[in-house]
């Protein structure tokens, strides 16, 4: 019996299909040169494709019921009990929701900064993610960039300064939990000190850890990132460690900020608290899959094997002359600007004088060696 989708094929022309299966291939090419950016790709949810022939909608609340009840939300409550368990919060004090990626949860955290400090200055590093300046134009909000340390760690003297200068206007502080390039955190105790120590009483504090939320929590004496210090949201990536062929994420907030914007919408028969108003229904399905099937000790093992090949990677880059480093608590691993042929072909990040790649669940030591023969063989060519 021939299947629906081969069926389904059958509509297309001869050219299209030729067009998606060189396409198809052309992709399975370039998902095996990716070492610059993290994505996993170290998943299966074929078990789930049955979900993808419903109109799954995660409009309103995940806590609240809807008028609309084609939803995952209860499988959306698991998968952000999961979150606030790694990131020491707890469902009578907390709040979360699932994204479409670090950038909207990112843009929550403002929105909710905004609202609750309106004539609040933001403060952020020049390591900081590219979408909170685009976020800050969009919610106009006034801000201030801050130097970094050459390890990519926020200037904590110049970020006392600075608010030393504006202390009369609460400060918006953006804390990087993994800086892009560098994989720096900036501590989340040292911040609120700073604070202490300029007798600041009202602050809000958001931590981006879109890829290092889901590897602190695994690691020995990692910094301090979490509810447990104070910070007053969180946004964390879901298709980067976890994986998904879906970009996704998830924004965790104090509960009680959450109460001061909500607003109760008739039509969806439940509350508006979030920054979209449909959203997919799918990627939770994914991210419940992936923590049922691997559970936190699957992950620790997963970023303990990437950690141990970021030394790896280091090492190795050292012994032919590359000066390569990481964060201990870090699996990107920094190194010099390299030839654009090699960048290109790995899809290398690269930013001023250096490049980076990432070293995730995927990657391994073949990777590793193909891209070292590479460095080698591009030696001395011209740009």
């Amino acid at each position: 019996m021939v299947s629906t989708r081969v069926k389904k094929l059958e509509l297309l022309s001869n050219e299209d299909k030729a067009y998606l299966t060189n396409l198809r291939e052309e992709l399975n090419i370039q998902a095996k040169q990716v070492l610059g950016y993290p994505c996993s790709q170290v998943f299966d949810y074929s078990p789930l494709y049955d979900f993808l022939s419903l109109p799954i909608n995660n409009i309103g609340d995940p806590y609240l019921a809807s008028s609309f009840r084609v939803n995952t939300h209860e499988i959306e409550k698991q998968v952000l009990d999961e979150f606030l368990t790694l990131t020491s919060g707890d469902k009578s004090n907390h709040w979360g929701y699932v994204t479409n990626g670090g950038t909207e949860g990112n843009m929550y955290g403002l929105f909710l900064a905004r609202e609750l400090l309106p004539q609040g200055i933001v403060y952020y590093s020049e390591e900081t993610h590219y979408s909170v300046t685009k976020i800050l134009r969009v919610l106009n909000l006034r801000n201030i960039m801050i130097r970094s340390q050459d390890d990519g760690v926020i200037d904590y003297d110049d970020l006392r300064e600075t608010i030393r200068i504006y202390r009369d206007v609460p400060p918006i502080i953006i804390a990087n939990i993994g800086t892009t390039m560098k994989g720096a955190v900036d501590e989340i105790n040292r911040i609120k000190g700073i604070l202490k120590e300029l007798s600041i009483p009202n602050y809000y504090i958001h931590g981006d850890a879109a890829l290092s939320g889901m590897i602190l929590p695994f690691l020995q004496q990692a910094p301090a990132f979490d509810f447990s210090t104070g910070v007053d949201s969180i946004a964390i990536s879901g298709h980067k460690m976890i994986g998904s062929p879906i970009p996704c994420g998830v924004v965790l907030s104090k509960r009680a900020h959450v109460e001061r914007i909500a607003r109760l919408v008739e039509y969806v028969g439940s509350r508006d608290t979030t920054i979209s108003g449909s959203r997919n229904g799918v990627t939770p399905l994914f991210m419940w899959y992936a923590f049922k099937t691997k559970g936190h000790d699957g992950f620790r093992e997963l970023v303990q094997s990437c950690i141990q090949l970021a030394d790896f990677a280091v090492q190795a880059l050292n012994e032919i002359g590359i000066l390569a480093w990481r964060h201990p608590y870090s699996t990107t691993v920094v190194m010099p600007r390299l030839n654009l042929t090699v960048v290109k072909k790995w899809q290398l990040a690269i930013y001023k004088d250096i490049s980076h790649m990432i070293i995730m669940p995927n990657v391994n030591r073949q990777h590793i060696e193909s891209l070292l023969k590479d460095i080698q063989d591009s030696d001395g060519e011209e740009e």
